[in-house]
């Protein structure tokens, strides 16, 4: 799927869509549907829609919630090749990912697939043993939008810290193609993207992509590629039908982080890579959707949507690693191979009223989702080598790679949220959820199986206080919950515990000045999450839920126009987080301590430059210490790093832009995979690309 002959075969046909589109009949055309982006416009996009923070398209000045807009120019702009690199430029988003998770965040003082939802166009698959691995890339998205703070009303269950839509660029009927070629950082990349008129009453869109890396690192070859499809049909003027067909495939670097020398990083190891030689790590998603939207009347819209997804997950590495500093040499254990095979279809039924002062919606989801778990547990096999110039060997486990368990999962949710504009300046939002979980595990190996219900409730209520046309102060109420581990792959210790709660109390403002010349908002905040699991206080052998945790913090976010050319960007947030009761193993407290993965501090600054055909960007990243564990004995450093782009537009359709990544080569880890082995971000590299609109 990656390769470039089907990339290329992939170009002409996107090219023959579009041009075939251009030639299509205009008359009778479908109903027209606006998708809101921030598309080429700078600033902070307040007065845009957003579809993620509320089901009522409410703008993000109206919005009583923390709402940050990334937009297809602006990734773009800053060279952004993968969506954690567009995420974490966004307020208080640090990047916790690693080969085992997929992709993972921390927001606000909470970590993981558990309490940070990961979503495309609204539509959110289940996580299996906390593992997400899309979206990955941008390309063929819109914008990408981030909601802080509980989403559980929007989105249910697992999304106390954020959630993050990516909002795909949708079908047109004036036609149009796109396409992007880059190499640089030992890495080629290419995508291409089309839509246009379907017929009288239709369209469509096509956007493909493909990457290949060597890595920067030895043996990190990578490859990933993916097609996305959409087509939208009027089938009568009152009636829409949209069509989407989808398939990813990712084989990430196969890295699971560099040992510590002497407890900290070791620049002689920068370039290593202690995992086997055949490893393997494979991801491959498949989707499918169709949603039909009857507009009933002017006020009344109603829609149903049916998804399908499934998801086939691979992993056979050497995972652990630690440097014997008597011996000079570095030792590997964990010898882990793990399938995942999840399979998920799921329907949501919603009708929106829009009349006069008031907005409501309200609607039904349902999902079936099977998931079947293989590994070789308990991981045994190990092996020592050398620090520098060693054989990498084979993968070597006395476990043999059997299917362990199956779940089987309904879920369902019944959810309203009504906007009311009292007047002109006061617009109170309101929402309940109710959701509800039956999970039935059946062991593969023999063990007893069981069931188990969990349900949860949600609610949201928030006033925006308009003072002007351009100042919003506004502050929110909302409740929340996230699973003690992934439903999925709940297990029989976890069956007896419901789900977790939390609370947030959030205020803020949002202002716009001269025009939009000059965009800032700031969110002070307050999160409390209960029934984390703890161990008993009166028998420390015990796990039992009492534990807590808690969560403030200010975040301020701000784009200003300096000049005609020029605009400054910048956000930085505070967390102060720490447990409020958590007893661990050994009798162990630990109250007061900061939860792992949770920075402080973490701070993002860009200045650009757009004129006469020449745009640059430069940009500091800074994330604060982080501790790699509850007890807060060992610490990730605090970093800062340097990005920089220069484009210029050789014509009208064409740019060229160069991105220049980590340029004082920085060497800092990005998170940790253990107590002796830690991720290491990119070192400086340069990467040049061109692309093409017409």
């Amino acid at each position: 799927m990656t390769d470039s002959k089907h990339s290329r075969s992939i170009a002409v046909i996107v090219s023959l869509l579009c041009a075939s589109g251009a030639f299509a009949q205009q008359g009778d055309e479908m109903q027209t549907v606006t998708v809101q982006g921030t598309s080429s416009n700078p600033g902070l996009g307040l007065t845009r829609q957003s579809g993620t923070a509320s089901r009522l398209n409410l703008t993000a000045q109206e919005l009583p919630a923390s709402v940050d807009i990334l937009s297809a120019d602006t990734m773009q702009a800053r060279g952004d090749l993968l969506v954690k690199d567009a995420v974490t430029r966004s307020t208080g988003l640090t990047d916790i990912s690693s080969p085992g998770n997929g992709v993972a965040y921390s927001a606000r003082g909470f970590t993981g697939n558990g309490s940070i939802a990961l979503l495309e166009n609204g539509q959110r698959p289940q996580v299996g043993s906390g593992t997400a691995t899309y979206p990955a890339d941008p390309w063929g998205y819109d914008y990408i939008e981030v909601l802080r703070g509980p989403g559980s009303v929007v989105y249910g269950s697992g999304t106390t810290g954020a959630a993050i839509n990516a909002v795909r660029k949708a079908p047109g009927r004036n036609s149009s193609f796109e396409a992007m070629a880059g190499i640089g950082g030992e890495a080629v990349r290419a995508g291409v993207g089309g839509t246009g008129a379907l017929g009288e009453h239709g369209a469509f869109r096509i956007d493909a992509y493909a990457d290949h890396s060597d890595g920067l690192i030895d043996r990190g070859d990578a490859r990933h590629g993916k097609v996305l499809t959409s087509v939208r049909y009027a089938l009568t003027p009152d009636l829409d039908l949209d069509l989407q067909l989808d398939h990813l495939e990712q084989k990430p670097q196969r890295y699971f982080g560099t040992p510590l020398v002497n407890g900290g990083l070791s620049r002689a190891l920068r370039d290593q890579n202690y995992d086997v030689s055949d490893a393997d790590i494979h991801f491959a998603d498949d989707k499918a959707l169709a949603r039909l939207t009857w507009r009933y009347s002017p006020a009344l819209t109603i829609s149903n949507e049916l998804a399908y997804m499934k998801a086939r997950r691979n992993w056979r590495n050497a995972e652990y690693y630690h440097y014997d500093a008597t011996a000079n040499a570095v030792e590997r254990s964990d010898y882990i191979a793990i399938h995942h095979d999840q399979e998920q279809t799921g329907n949501r039924l919603e009708a929106r009223w829009n009349d006069g002062a008031n907005r409501v919606a309200a609607g039904w989801e349902a999902a079936v989702i099977n998931f079947v778990h293989t590994n070789n547990s308990p991981y045994g096999g190990s092996s020592t080598v050398a620090p520098t110039g060693f054989d990498p060997g084979v993968f070597d486990s006395p476990d043999p790679l059997l299917p362990n368990f199956s779940t089987h999962t309904v879920t369902n949710a019944l959810y309203v949220e009504d906007a009311y504009s009292i007047n002109d300046s006061l617009l109170l939002l309101a929402g309940l959820r109710h959701d509800r979980y039956k999970v039935d595990r059946v062991s593969l190996l023999g063990a007893a199986g069981f069931s188990s219900t969990l349900q949860a409730n949600a609610a949201r209520l928030g006033l925006t206080w308009k003072l002007a046309a351009d100042t919003s102060l506004y502050g929110q109420v909302s409740t929340g919950s996230d699973p003690v581990t992934s439903l999925l792959s709940l297990n029989l210790a976890n069956s007896r515990y419901k789900l977790t709660s939390a609370r947030q109390v959030e205020a803020g403002v949002k202002q716009s000045l001269a025009g939009g010349k000059a965009e800032w908002t700031v969110a002070l905040y307050h999160i409390s999450k209960d029934d984390i699991i703890t161990r008993d206080p009166s028998n420390p052998a015990l796990s039992v839920q009492g534990g807590s945790q808690t969560s403030r913090g200010a975040e301020v976010t701000a784009s200003v126009a300096l000049a005609q050319a020029w605009r400054l960007e910048a956000n930085a947030a505070y967390t102060d987080a720490q447990f409020g009761q958590l007893i661990e193993s050994g009798n162990l407290s630990r109250a007061g301590n900061r939860p792992s993965d949770v920075p402080k501090v973490s701070a993002n600054l860009w200045l650009n430059y757009r004129d006469h055909g020449w745009r640059a960007s430069a940009g500091a990243r800074y994330v604060g210490e982080r501790f790699i564990d509850n007890a807060n004995s060992q610490a990730i450093p605090a970093y800062t790093t340097f990005d920089a782009s220069l484009g210029w537009n050789y014509s009208r359709n064409v740019l060229v832009q160069l991105n220049l990544r980590n340029l004082t080569d920085k060497l800092y880890a990005s998170t940790s995979y253990s107590d002796s082995q830690y991720l290491l971000g990119d070192r400086r590299h340069a990467e040049l690309t061109v692309q093409w609109r017409y």
